[in-house]
């Protein structure tokens, strides 16, 4: 078996689940099939020999193409009714009978509306944990995101397909945006015993590659130092919403160039993730507070 055949043989090998993955995160057959298309494409570009984990490798590029693909959708105004409708009626020709079938299966009419109302991030989160058992940590690798941030995903979006009051379930959407413009203000006013109060006593700074070179600790803990960190700051920083969770940015024309990415919970914050890198920006779902 020369090298090709080798990698279609290997790809082969993860196509059904890659289908099934790309199903049920655009709810539609012949959308996921052009996904998986392209990560052969990409696949049959990459040097094989550089990919230590082959199935995560094409996990993620299925995801990140899925995902992309959900917020182009997003970003036009077609009423729900109509995408459901061209979801269920949308197949591929290339599709066997079986595999047209169980695609058909591991969605369904019912769970495919509700997940259409959830962001992309969250129903990526939700999707490749609750119905393909990836771990946070890969999923948050996937997303560019913490892995707090990601289980917090996961979690707001289950509490929307089980619905549940989201205030009821440890999500106040008015108590993250109060806790979030209480921290700004005390960042921007070098208030230290402000910030300690609204800290969580296990909270956990994390910074990604990027802005560790721009001059960012990669990781902080403890209410003090994490203050210490915050005090004096913020100058010219915003709420802004991302992913349907209100955290922090600090925009230039519009363009956010860093986002700290807050995880709150009881009342306290528990996790921020600096988020710099460009790639990793352009992946968020990020809209004005």
């Amino acid at each position: 078996m020369d090298d090709d055949d080798w990698l279609i043989d290997q790809f082969e090998r993860h196509r059904q689940r890659l289908l099934a993955i790309a199903t049920r995160l655009l709810g539609s057959p012949a959308e996921a099939e052009d996904t998986v298309q392209e990560a052969w494409i990409r696949l049959s570009r990459t040097d094989p020999s550089a990919v230590e984990n082959l199935g995560g490798w094409l996990t993620t590029v299925v995801s990140r193409v899925a995902i992309d693909q959900l917020r182009a959708r997003a970003g036009h105004d077609t009423p729900l009714e109509e995408v459901d409708r061209a979801h269920l009626v949308s197949t591929s020709d290339d599709l066997d009978p079986e595999t047209e079938a169980m695609l058909a299966e591991s969605i369904g009419t019912a769970l495919l509306v509700v997940l259409e109302t959830l962001g992309p991030a969250e129903r990526l989160a939700f999707v490749l944990h609750d119905s393909f058992a990836l771990p946070y940590a890969d999923i948050a690798e996937i997303l560019g995101r913490s892995e707090a941030a990601t289980k917090q995903l996961a979690h707001r979006a289950r509490v929307k397909v089980q619905g549940a009051d989201p205030s009821t379930a440890g999500i106040d959407p008015q108590a993250q945006r109060d806790i979030v413009a209480a921290f700004l203000a005390a960042s921007r006013h070098a208030d230290v015993e402000a910030l300690v109060e609204l800290l969580d006593p296990a909270v956990r700074v994390e910074a990604d590659g990027r802005a560790v070179a721009m001059g960012s600790k990669q990781v902080v803990v403890e209410p003090a130092a994490v203050a210490a960190v915050f005090s004096g700051r913020a100058q010219e920083a915003v709420p802004v919403v991302i992913d349907g969770a209100v955290g922090i940015g600090w925009l230039v024309g519009g363009t956010p160039k860093v986002v700290w990415d807050v995880v709150v919970h009881d009342g306290l914050i528990t996790h921020i993730n600096m988020l710099a890198d460009p790639d990793t920006l352009a992946r968020l779902e990020l809209t004005p507070a």
